[in-house]
């Protein structure tokens, strides 16, 4: 698991050289809808790692800090534990957004700073007048070997189709 950033970035610039050349061949608004398809296939496959609280990489996230650490006195209402970020891994939240030439799947808008926070483990209010809080870091997004592959599989089958 210890691949640098380097080797991760020659990955990524290989299967784009490789997926350009094929995706060029393909009519635009076809290229739409494959390019699309696969951002949807990734954004399914991160949010099924955010629901697992798994990092990209396969490791776990750092457990959450008890809430009676971070308030004074607790409530009468007993709530069980519920998994960090639940409407974050949502549709509404982790968008896509694609057209002929390129696909971004991420956190946009005001969600966008949340979960850079989170993703990057920096220090925020935790209510708005509240206390400021360290986070660990929890990577909600990355690109894994396993992402490229699924590409290159996405890629072919769809070009086997198209014939």
């Amino acid at each position: 698991m210890g691949r640098t950033e380097a080797a991760m970035s020659d990955d990524l610039q290989r299967l784009e050289e490789w997926a350009g050349a094929l995706i060029a061949k393909v009519q635009p608004a076809q290229r739409r809808q494959l390019v699309r398809q696969v951002a949807n296939d990734l954004r399914r496959e991160h949010a099924r790692l955010i629901a697992l609280q798994v990092a990209p990489d396969g490791t776990p996230y750092p457990a959450r800090k008890n809430r009676k650490e971070l308030r004074g006195k607790s409530g009468r209402i007993k709530r069980q534990k519920a998994a960090m970020f639940n409407r974050l891994r949502t549709n509404a939240y982790l968008q896509v957004q694609a057209d002929a030439s390129q696909a971004s799947v991420g956190f946009f808008g005001k969600v966008a700073r949340i979960a850079r926070v989170h993703h990057e483990g920096l220090p925020d209010k935790v209510a708005p007048r509240g206390p400021s809080y360290k986070y660990p870091a929890r990577p909600l997004l990355g690109f894994t070997t396993t992402d490229a592959a699924k590409i290159r599989e996405l890629l072919l089958e769809h070009l086997q189709k198209a014939r």
